[in-house]
């Protein structure tokens, strides 16, 4: 009926479209050569209505609710492809329900124009000048992503297949986790009720552009021109080049917002273009009751619309510093310390930090009104460390040219630290998680097996308490230690959980002067639980999550401590509460990981949604929203000085930001598998990072950090090979370093789940050695 209607009319190529878009055959050449004869006789349909109803039912569409498709209940979808038509609609029908623009939308349909067009702009893409191609990469993943949605929804699932096998490849270093999620995707149904695939149809994605390049792009629309690359074909002219492009560019007129900005293409960064790009207007916290949908839809208006930040240190506490100091004056009295120095009794109190803001006493969670003896023994123990600390200058390599030189040795003790790797062997089905205490005393592990161990890193016995233990025995210390197990190990299990274990957290409360009394567990099993390191017991499950818990945290200040999980939510709880006493929500994905600031005051979670939130930790309002990564955001790390946070993610970046203003100071690369831990130094000049590649890499926080491609730094020898590697198992040769990028680490097979720098600047690494036969 329809072909015939389009024969008649002499729509000659809209037939051979629809024709070649539902896959049915051609006419007979006889009859083709007759498109343009009006007065001749109609000739005959060569398709049924029951056949063409079947092909067309993928776009039935439902009258009540037009977005969504009929196909989205299972058992009219078998009914009505089986039957070949029963119960589906006449063709009049069919057409009338297909979108807004009726047939016209299915002839345009054509599954290879999406092909032509998408290589075409690719090619146009990496054929273009140097200075534009950074700003023009960004525009690619968006039209790959509604091109392949739109194959899947309008019953293309074939051509879907080879479109994304053809062209994912590409974009894959920086979308894997996405890519692969759409992969998924196969029916009509999965698009409708896949949240990622409506934010897609729903939500204008957003761009960067200057106006030169948006003046380039729109020449390429129009003209096909510009950015050729040699032997193109045919792709840039003639009809499949023109309906190529058009098919492009109805995707940027509909789902697409192009910001075009004054500044000139060579007077911005290459990373600048993606800091606010993609489906941006859901993830900016809207204030109550505001209209203006730019400021809405701009993170750095956002951040700006909040105000300054309270990022200094904590207030003094002149009766701790004091009791501190008299305790260490009579130490030295008593011969057990060396002279007090000047700078001793500066450490003493922390220093004011020029250029932030300090918090009052009242800004605080509510604390013990008063100290307590560890309290001025992890005073005392600062001292002592900041005394004995390394002081780290990574930016001393930049001023030594000749790495052979003994001068560009002893740069490299200033700017490397030591690192202490512990490797897991035979972890059975997996290690997702483990920590250190801060004096470096105890490592704890997460097992996916749903339990954890600890060890003693001393070779000291973990003494738990006897099974007949009764609490109303025990009088004094004497009577404590009787209570306890005679019979101990190094190591010790503890059982509790019924999920795997994600995330482990000592209690800072005894500082490096002591070992910690308490750890924090959290688990698939939705729970986050407190463990007590006397009694080697679980003493708490603190329940509210509705998912499984990925990260679990201590504040600095002890007694409260956060969760970050897959319901979306942060959630801030205190040690004598088992219910949540704050909820922190907005993000639209998991909160992968959080991370306290220094002074407790603000809390940073990082989410599968591609972005990280600051929150205000009394509050519980979102301060500072952070968008740049292009994929979910596996780590934080928090700056001791209280100025930065850097954020890695799963597209293999890590991202430094200044926390007052809400920017991107620079953006490093290196890794080339997922980052799964990382850590400041204690001056906050040098990043530590971790990850499934098999890698220790060390950061300059305070260089430029430029692109360019950078020499393997393997061993701690910087812009050196080693050469007892084969290359094999570090292939880095599609991979761009950053200038910043000081020194790489390489495991024989240990992939880094967890960077740990002590007060005196040691770091601690440890992750579970995979054998040959593990992937």
């Amino acid at each position: 009926m329809v072909l015939d209607y389009l024969r008649q009319r002499g729509h000659g190529g809209a037939e051979r479209a629809l024709r070649e878009a539902l896959g049915l055959p051609s006419p007979p050449a006889d009859e083709e050569g007759k498109d343009d004869n009006i007065g001749s006789e109609p000739p005959q349909t060569t398709v049924s209505d029951a056949e063409l109803r079947k092909h067309l039912v993928p776009f039935w569409q439902k009258k009540d609710k037009p977005s969504e498709n009929v196909l989205a209940d299972a058992k009219v979808t078998m009914q009505s492809l089986l039957s070949g038509g029963v119960t589906t609609p006449s063709v009049a029908q069919l057409l009338e329900t297909i979108g807004p623009g009726g047939a016209d939308e299915i002839l345009s349909l054509d599954p290879t124009d999406k092909h032509e067009g998408f290589r075409d702009l690719e090619t146009w893409v990496e054929g273009s000048l140097d200075m534009y191609r950074p700003e023009f990469r960004p525009i690619l993943f968006p039209i790959f992503c509604h091109f392949y949605l739109d194959l899947v929804q309008f019953g293309f699932r074939d051509a879907g297949l080879e479109f994304f096998k053809t062209f994912s490849p590409s974009l894959a270093p920086s979308h894997s986790k996405t890519l692969h999620h759409l992969s998924t995707l196969l029916l009509p149904s999965h698009v409708q009720q896949d949240d990622l695939a409506q934010r897609f149809r729903n939500e204008k994605y957003a761009l960067r552009m200057s106006r030169s390049g948006a003046n380039l792009l729109l020449g390429w629309f129009t003209e096909g021109i510009g950015g050729e690359g040699a032997g193109v074909g045919e792709g840039f002219s003639g009809e499949k080049g023109k309906r190529g492009r058009a098919s492009v560019l109805r995707v940027v007129n509909n789902h697409l917002q192009i910001d075009v900005t004054p500044s000139k293409t060579t007077s911005v960064s290459t990373f600048v273009w993606e800091e606010t790009t993609g489906l941006l207007s859901s993830l900016i916290p809207q204030p109550r009751g505001g209209n203006d949908r730019r400021t809405l839809a701009d993170p750095a208006a956002f951040n700006t619309s909040k105000g300054e930040l309270k990022l200094g240190s904590l207030p003094s506490d002149d009766g701790l510093y004091s009791e501190a100091e008299r305790a260490l004056r009579e130490q030295v009295m008593s011969g057990a310390e060396h002279e007090l120095s000047t700078q001793d009794l500066q450490n003493i109190r922390p220093p004011v930090q020029t250029g932030l803001i300090a918090p009052q006493t009242s800004d605080l969670l509510p604390l013990p009104p008063s100290f307590k003896t560890i309290d001025v023994r992890r005073e005392i123990e600062k001292i002592r460390d900041a005394r004995k600390r390394i002081r780290l200058e990574p930016s001393a390599l930049a001023l030594e040219k000749d790495s052979a030189s003994p001068q560009a040795a002893a740069a490299r003790a200033r700017a490397l630290p030591s690192i202490c790797a512990y490797t897991l062997h035979d972890v059975g089905d997996g290690v997702p998680c483990s920590t250190f205490s801060q004096d470096s005393s105890l490592m704890a592990v997460g097992f996916s097996e749903s339990y954890i161990r600890l060890w003693n890193l001393k070779g000291e016995k973990l003494r738990g308490m006897r099974n007949d233990f009764d609490p109303n025995s025990i009088r004094d210390p004497s009577t404590l230690r009787k209570a306890r197990e005679k019979d101990a190990k190094t190591t010790r299990k503890l059982i509790g959980h019924s999920g795997p274990v994600y995330s482990l957290s000592f209690d800072p409360l005894g500082g490096s002067a002591a070992p910690p009394q308490y750890l924090l567990s959290s688990s698939a099993d939705c729970t986050a639980r407190l463990w007590s390191m006397e009694t080697m017991s679980n003493i708490v499950a603190y329940r509210g999550h509705q998912n499984p818990v990925w990260d679990v945290q201590w504040s600095p200040m002890g007694i409260y401590f956060a969760t970050g999980s897959r319901d979306k939510t942060a959630r801030l709880w205190s040690t004598d509460r088992v219910s949540a006493l704050r909820i922190y929500a907005g993000h639209l994905s998991d909160v992968d990981c959080i991370k306290f600031h220094p002074n407790s005051l603000y809390l940073a979670t990082g989410s599968s949604d591609w972005t990280c939130r600051l929150w205000d930790v009394q509050k519980g309002v979102a301060m500072r929203v952070f968008i740049g990564h292009q994929g979910a955001v596996s780590a934080l790390a928090m700056s001791p000085d209280g100025r930065y946070l850097a954020s890695a993610g799963e597209d293999l970046a890590i991202n430094l930001w200044d926390l007052g203003s809400g920017r991107r100071i620079k953006k490093m690369t290196g890794h080339t598998a997922s980052i799964y831990s990382m850590e400041f130094s204690s001056e906050s000049s040098l990043l530590v990072t971790g990850g499934a590649d098999w890698t220790v890499r060390c950061w300059d926080i305070k260089s430029s950090g430029s692109t360019g491609r950078a020499g393997l730094r393997e061993n701690g020898i910087v812009n050196g090979m080693n050469g007892a590697l084969n290359g094999k198992d570090h292939v880095e040769e599609d991979n761009i370093e950053t200038s910043d990028l000081v020194a790489t680490f390489p495991t024989k097979r240990t992939p880094i789940i967890n960077v740990h720098f002590t007060p005196r600047n040691l770091c601690l690494v440890s992750g579970p050695y995979l054998s040959p036969d593990q992937r």
